[in-house]
């Protein structure tokens, strides 16, 4: 099984991107894990459902599910069963991205069933406030990201450093076990450099590396400073 390793820590996220989708998304996956390999980097991925079976039988770097629902086996159609998301080959899951919020008592709900099952926890958080509720319910990592940057291509740890810093300060104070990643706007090298010496542990990150011209070459740049 795969296991997340030491840090930093860089976790792709597919989204619902077409360059990251069936074929796309293979080939992503593949390119993250040569990435991986050469520079020794933990990258994981977190493709959608139905390209998680497929990923995990070809790469032997974590994959992460992007979300997972709070519901035991039965009559739930449609819904992210846990043990499904396990059985296909993810090593964790994303809870509470900003595209796919929950209450905070579903992402309660979320970490002890992926705990239960051995999965890894990424809760995503909007503000020092979030980030502090969510550290007390022993997820295994928080990403920090401030909405209005997602996708702006204008990275957290640059507009907004203070988030981050007082973000890590905050979680290590109520649990220092947490570990802290940064999210929103991160694409180049000096956007992880800048994350990591604010304290986070590792970024996620989407749109900068899939929609990049040569995602490799995308990859290969951001942890190039580290």
């Amino acid at each position: 099984m795969n296991e997340i390793k030491e840090t930093p820590i860089v976790i792709l996220n597919f989204k619902t991107y077409l360059e990251s989708t069936g074929e796309n998304a293979l080939k992503l996956a593949k390119s993250s894990e040569m990435v991986a390999e050469e520079t020794g980097v933990n990258i994981m991925v977190a493709p959608q459902y139905a390209d998680i079976y497929r990923i995990t039988r070809e790469v032997n770097i974590p994959v992460l599910a992007q979300h997972i629902d709070t519901i035991d086996a039965g009559g739930h159609t449609g819904s992210i069963l846990p043990e499904c998301v396990k059985e296909a080959g993810a090593v964790g899951t994303l809870i509470n991205h900003s595209e796919r919020r929950v209450e905070l008592f579903e992402i309660d709900a979320a970490i002890k069933k992926a705990d239960s099952l051995g999965l890894s926890t990424v809760v995503c958080t909007n503000n020092i406030e979030t980030s502090s509720a969510a550290a007390t319910l022993n997820p295994d990592f928080v990403a920090i990201e401030p909405p209005e940057l997602i996708g702006s291509g204008i990275p957290v740890s640059k507009a907004e450093p203070e988030i981050v810093e007082k973000t890590v300060e905050s979680i290590h104070n109520i649990n220092p076990e947490v570990r802290v990643l940064c999210g929103a706007g991160i694409s180049t090298g000096d956007d992880l450099k800048a994350a990591i010496d604010l304290g986070s542990e590792g970024v996620l990150l989407a749109s900068g590396i899939i929609l990049a011209d040569d995602p490799k070459k995308a990859l290969l740049d951001l942890v190039s400073k580290i």
